[in-house]
């Protein structure tokens, strides 16, 4: 057991037959990202990677710039807020390179839970980004593609010992692996992998692949397209908004990615070997 699951007795039924049992579960907590000494965002998560998350986050909601910053680190002290105690651990602190500002306003709090990502923003378009992909960005094998999600599958390892996490991967279109994350919630895990993309100095992405293990979203495709990413996976089917807004993007989308199968929803010229 780590910071990620906790153990808990539960009551297992079973053709009629009742016990208890110890189960792994994963572990869901809030997470202060403060930027420059101001709260930002409280987004619930499962711990592990928090800098990560926290410049992934900032990063892909177009708060900061890859470039714009200088340190992430955990708060010192236990902040008293929303009426409960935040422990130092699920407190982060982005600090910018001095002389940088922010790149939008983010004085009204984001907050965002672990299934639906950031909730309450006003409208569709305060979230797109205007920044489409290259139409001639890289292609890649479809035989790549597959390999990449049978890459992923053993690297899950608390959604191996739970069953209850998400996670999205890097890849390159040669089919290397960059990294792997896994959180309570796809749209964390994609910004803790893209955190650790711009904390490593790799940005841009855009001669990689994105892979999530469950849909995609438009919010998981706008975080991509921030990111330069020009191809994007699930294993899930796609909604369609993220079809609309991969097409607008010249984004490559696929979807039910599994068994040497797949749709491709956008894009699909990138694809060779249809």
């Amino acid at each position: 057991m780590n910071d990620s699951t906790v153990e808990r007795t539960v009551t297992k039924i079973d053709a009629g037959q009742v016990s208890e049992v110890h189960d792994t579960m994963a572990v869901e907590e809030p997470c202060e990202i403060h930027l420059s000494g101001e709260a930002v965002a409280v987004t619930m998560r499962t711990p592990g990677n928090d800098l990560e998350l926290a410049a992934g986050f900032l990063f892909t909601e177009g708060i900061v710039g890859a470039q714009d910053v200088a340190t992430v680190n955990h708060c010192g002290n236990t902040v008293v807020g929303r009426g409960e105690e935040l422990h130092p651990e699920n407190i982060v602190e982005v600090r910018l390179i001095p002389g940088r500002k922010p790149r939008r306003d983010f004085r009204r709090h984001f907050f965002a839970s672990s299934s639906c990502g950031i909730c309450g923003k006003a409208s569709i378009e305060a979230i797109h980004v205007n920044t489409a992909m290259a139409a001639d960005g890289p292609s890649i094998s479809a035989a790549i593609l597959t390999t990449m999600m049978d890459q992923l599958k053993p690297r899950q390892n608390v959604f191996a010992a739970t069953g209850g996490l998400h996670a999205a991967a890097i890849f390159n279109v040669a089919g290397e692996l960059l990294v792997v994350r896994e959180d309570v919630g796809r749209h964390n895990a994609v910004d803790k992998a893209i955190g650790y993309a711009l904390i490593e100095e790799c940005l841009p992405l855009d001669a990689n692949v994105l892979i999530v293990s469950g849909r995609t979203s438009f919010e998981i495709v706008q975080k991509a397209l921030v990111a330069q990413i020009p191809i994007v996976a699930g294993v899930s089917a796609a909604s369609s908004l993220a079809v609309e807004f991969a097409a607008q993007s010249n984004m490559t989308l696929v979807g039910f990615l599994r068994d040497s199968k797949m749709n491709v929803y956008a894009g699909a010229e990138r694809v060779i070997g249809k």
